[in-house]
């Protein structure tokens, strides 16, 4: 049987996703997935997965791209797609595919309600799927398999990105990594980069090495991070998403908000500290119950709205001193950990 997974991006959301592919490999079923190109290399040559298609994003969409892609596709012929995300773009790539069955939530469940006209079958959430893993991990009962509560993360491995990690370490002369992450795709949920900076100086003086991660177009973020801090850390050498997942995996703790960085650390077991404001943790935060949240809850939480009138400015109320303190409860935890 061949399942098509069907979830576009963002990087944290694919990251979410990958215990259904878990699930789905360990019930015998093929998997192939489409994916927009920024989420593309946590996917690509994972011996998990028999197909990846890169469907062309929305700002420079070329029809003979997606439609490359969508014979692909068609020729392989799968059983079943599984919409994911729950918008028009992403049921119509299940759709167009031709499986023989497109499964997919049901409206009240769907960010964009109406694209359940796509939908041939409609799953409903229970109540116990509580965190978007196990929300995306529901979608798989129509086809017989049961998962609620897998947290496994089938990552490709990458000898090439092992490599560069331990190499740019190597240079930066750095060990007991505290890795701060202040970029992210929405402003309103993220931490200021002054108390970053002020956090580092304080991670100092518990022994770590506070080095700042960066994606595209944040390097003047990270700077503004190092600046502050004194010259307490020290801004990371370029890291792709695989170098990223490599990183993580080697810091004693990762700091940052409701982003991607985040959820690669939780995929990887890494201690965290999780800073949170509109955004709801229980539902996609850390589920490792040793990891810290620190939060400011506004009038409109739980919000998923890029815009809102209320939320804009909820996480500078969060204090440096609560954060650090924060960091310092999970460390404890991994010590007594590494002691039994």
């Amino acid at each position: 049987m061949k399942a098509l997974l069907v979830r576009l991006s963002s990087i944290g959301d694919v990251v979410h996703t990958l215990p259904a592919l878990a699930a789905l490999r360990r019930h015998g079923w093929e998997a192939g997935w489409v994916v927009e190109p920024p989420s593309q290399p946590l996917l690509a040559d994972n011996p998990e997965l028999a197909q990846v298609v890169v469907a062309p994003p929305a700002r420079g969409f070329l029809l003979r791209e997606a439609w490359s892609g969508l014979r692909s596709l068609r020729v392989r012929g799968y059983d079943a797609a599984l919409d994911f995300q729950g918008l028009w773009k992403s049921v119509l790539w299940a759709r167009l595919a031709r499986a023989r069955r497109v499964v997919g939530f049901a409206r009240e469940w769907r960010r964009e309600p109406a694209s359940a006209v796509l939908v041939s079958e409609r799953a409903s959430l229970p109540a116990e799927a509580v965190h978007v893993i196990d929300k995306n991990l529901a979608l798989l009962r129509p086809l017989g398999v049961e998962a609620l509560g897998l947290r496994q993360f089938p990552l490709p491995a990458s000898p090439e990105a092992v490599a560069r990690v331990e190499r740019g370490l190597g240079e930066l002369g750095v060990t007991d990594v505290a890795v701060l992450n202040p970029g992210g795709g929405w402003s309103s949920k993220l931490w200021p980069p002054e108390r970053f900076g002020d956090l580092a100086r304080r991670l100092r003086g518990l022994g770590l090495r506070p080095l700042v991660s960066w994606g595209p177009g944040e390097d003047v973020l990270a700077d503004r991070v190092v600046a502050a801090s004194g010259g307490a850390c020290v801004r990371s050498f370029p890291t792709g998403l695989l170098d990223l997942v490599e990183l993580v995996r080697r810091a004693r703790i990762v700091i940052a908000a409701d982003t991607g960085p985040l959820h690669m650390a939780c995929a990887v077991r890494t201690p965290v500290v999780a800073l949170f404001g509109p955004t709801d943790p229980t539902r996609n935060g850390p589920f490792d119950p040793a990891d810290e949240v620190v939060r400011r809850v506004p009038g409109c939480a739980p919000c998923y709205r890029r815009g809102c009138l209320v939320h804009p400015g909820v996480m500078d109320a969060i204090e440096v001193g609560e954060v650090a303190e924060a960091v310092e409860r999970r460390l404890a935890r991994s010590r007594r950990a590494r002691a039994v």
